[in-house]
C-alpha cells in the first residue's frame, strides 16, 4: 500500500469511520463503562491493546490459516490477548479491573475487534493492520471517553481522577483529585440520572446527533463549493 493508504488506515476510523458514531458499534461498553471519565479511558485503552495485538498476529498469519477454521481461529487469538489484559490490568490496576468487570472478557467477543480481524486484517498487511487497529482504538477510546466526560460532570457534577487509576492518588499523597465544576459548597447543578443507564443512553443519543449533524453540515458544505467551482470554471470557459 502507499503511504496514502497507510495514513488513511490510521486515519479514518478516528473521526471520519468512528466505530461507534458511524458504524454504531461497540455499543454495550460504550453505555456501561462511561459513568466516569477514567473508566471509559481505562476501558477504551485496553480495548486498543487488544485490537492492535489482534490485528497485527491475524495478519501475519491470515496465509496459513484454513478458510474452514477462519473465525475460530481469529477469536483464539482475540482470546488470548483478551486474557492477557485481564491478568496485567488485575494485577498492575486492580481498582480498573474491578470497575469494568465483566467488560474485559466480553472483548473476545467484541463486535469491533472480531470485525476489524475479518474485514481488515485478514486482508491486508501487518503495517496496515497496526495501523487499522490503533485508529480504530484511538477514535472509540476518544468516543468513549467523551460520553464519560459529558456524564461525569452532569451526573456527579464534578471530575475525579485517582478512583480508578489509583496511581494518581498515590502522587497526591493517596487523595483522589476532584475538579468541582457543577457542584460545590455553594450549589449543586448535577443530575445522578446521568449516572444511571437512562442517562447514558440520552448522552450518547445527544452525542450521535451532533455527530451526525457536524458530518452532514461539512458533506453539504463541499457539495456547495463544487457546484460554486464547477459554475466558475464555467463562466471562465465563456
Amino acid at each position: 500500500m502507499s503511504k496514502n493508504n497507510h495514513r488513511e488506515s490510521f486515519r479514518a476510523p478516528i473521526w471520519l469511520q468512528n466505530p461507534l458514531f458511524v458504524s454504531l458499534l461497540g455499543l454495550c461498553p460504550a453505555l456501561a463503562v462511561t459513568k466516569t471519565l477514567e473508566a471509559a479511558f481505562g476501558m477504551g485503552i485496553l480495548f486498543t491493546i487488544v485490537l492492535v495485538c489482534s490485528n497485527v498476529i491475524i495478519s501475519a498469519i491470515r496465509k496459513i490459516i484454513p478458510e474452514e477454521v477462519k473465525t475460530p481461529a481469529y477469536i483464539v487469538v482475540i482470546a488470548t490477548f483478551v486474557t492477557l489484559v485481564k491478568m496485567l490490568s488485575e494485577a498492575f490496576l486492580p481498582e480498573l479491573y474491578s470497575t469494568l468487570g465483566v467488560f474485559v472478557s466480553l472483548l473476545v467477543v467484541n463486535c469491533i475487534v472480531l470485525g476489524r480481524a475479518e474485514a481488515f486484517a485478514s486482508k491486508n498487511g501487518v503495517v496496515d493492520s497496526l495501523l487499522d487497529g490503533v485508529g480504530n482504538g484511538i477514535g472509540y477510546t476518544l468516543a468513549i471517553s467523551m460520553i464519560g466526560l459529558i456524564r461525569e460532570v452532569l451526573g456527579t457534577g464534578r471530575l475525579t481522577f485517582g478512583a480508578t487509576f489509583t496511581f494518581i492518588a498515590d502522587l497526591n499523597g493517596g487523595e483522589k483529585f476532584r475538579i468541582p465544576l457543577l457542584k460545590n459548597d455553594a450549589f449543586d447543578a448535577s443530575m445522578s440520572f446521568f449516572s444511571m443507564p437512562a442517562g447514558g443512553f440520552l448522552v450518547l443519543g445527544i452525542v450521535l446527533a451532533i455527530f451526525v449533524a457536524v458530518a452532514n453540515y461539512k458533506e453539504n458544505k463541499k457539495k456547495v463549493d463544487a457546484r460554486l467551482a464547477a459554475k466558475k470554471a464555467k463562466e471562465g470557459d465563456k
